[in-house]
């Protein structure tokens, strides 16, 4: 298997063909003076399988960033499939336009729909991302009409914190309904109970930003530890709010675990100042939280 690294996930590539047994290939990628890319494989890939690595993240001040990697990434597996590569599997640690995936008000576009058959169109014959923000839909492959699986960094996650906080008495919390699946598996790792809070997201129609109201599930945290498990911090403010009714509820110390640091808008000062004693995240976005490499998970994908 050939393994290529878009210029979001060069480094991640590169950890991924170690555990695979492979030499990372080669590409050439620069831009022009306009800001448009230049994408050429430097491999012969005719007969071959390939996987392309690319995560398609934001920067939090460059939104457009995420729209170029995408664009990158179209660019890679399209001259894949014209030089006659046999399988093109996409990994996309992060998945980009994920959170659309059901129409809350009329007319909103299915942002989860479009960036699956852009894809698809190019030439990917798999797909394989991890975690993914598809709540409502529950499993990526419903998005995707090829092969398309959902890995899970937690089990990565739950084993690094064991072994590096050491938490007392834990206890692992979803800090919503939807990170149930997160914090049961960590809780698994720490040998922990696991709870979920309620959360309720209020937005008007038309509005780009919501209020949350969080809701404790009646549990004892005098003198435990409590692990937050959830996919992704954004800006932080759901992790914040749950933060404090954890220390109101006499939590000893306070952890966070995520697979996606997006932390964006001052999220990780948010949190920390609710009083988070430390994030930790994965490099599926690289981050100064990014201290779990996902490449063992994706390595074991791409040799099943």
């Amino acid at each position: 298997m050939i393994i290529l690294g878009g210029s979001a996930s060069s480094d991640l590539a590169e950890k991924v063909a170690k555990e695979v047994g492979e030499n990372v290939g080669r590409l050439e990628i620069k831009r022009f003076p306009d800001g448009d890319k230049y994408v050429r494989i430097l491999d012969d890939v005719k007969g071959q399988d390939v996987a392309v690595i690319q995560s398609l993240y934001h920067k939090p001040d460059q939104h457009i960033y995420a729209d170029l990697h995408i664009f990158e990434l179209l660019m890679i597996v399209d001259t894949l499939r014209d030089l006659g590569a046999k399988t093109i599997t996409v990994v996309a640690p992060y998945l980009a336009y994920a959170r659309q995936d059901s129409r809350f008000y009329p007319g909103e576009a299915l942002s989860s729909q479009v960036i699956a058959r852009l894809l698809e169109d190019v030439g990917t014959t798999k797909f394989l991302t991890v975690d993914c923000h598809l709540h409502r839909l529950g499993d990526v492959a419903k998005i995707f009409k090829i092969p398309a699986q959902n890995l899970s960094a937690m089990p990565l996650l739950g084993k690094y914190a064991l072994k590096t906080i050491h938490p007392k008495k834990p206890f692992v919390i979803g800090p919503d309904e939807e990170a149930e699946q997160w914090a049961a598996t960590v809780a698994k790792e720490l040998d922990a109970e696991h709870t979920v809070f309620q959360k309720k997201r209020v937005r008007k129609e038309g509005a780009t930003e919501s209020k949350v109201e969080i809701t404790a599930t009646e549990v004892d945290l005098k003198g435990r530890d409590a692990v937050f498990a959830d996919d992704i911090i954004s800006t932080g403010d759901t992790l914040a709010k749950a933060t404090r009714i954890c220390k109101k509820m006499g939590a000893r110390r306070i952890y966070a675990l995520c697979t996606h640091p997006v932390l964006a808008d001052g999220a990780l000062m948010r949190v920390k100042s609710a009083g988070i004693q430390k994030v930790i995240g994965t490099d599926t976005i690289p981050s100064i939280v990014s201290q779990v490499s996902v490449a063992p998970v994706i390595a074991a994908a791409l040799k099943s």
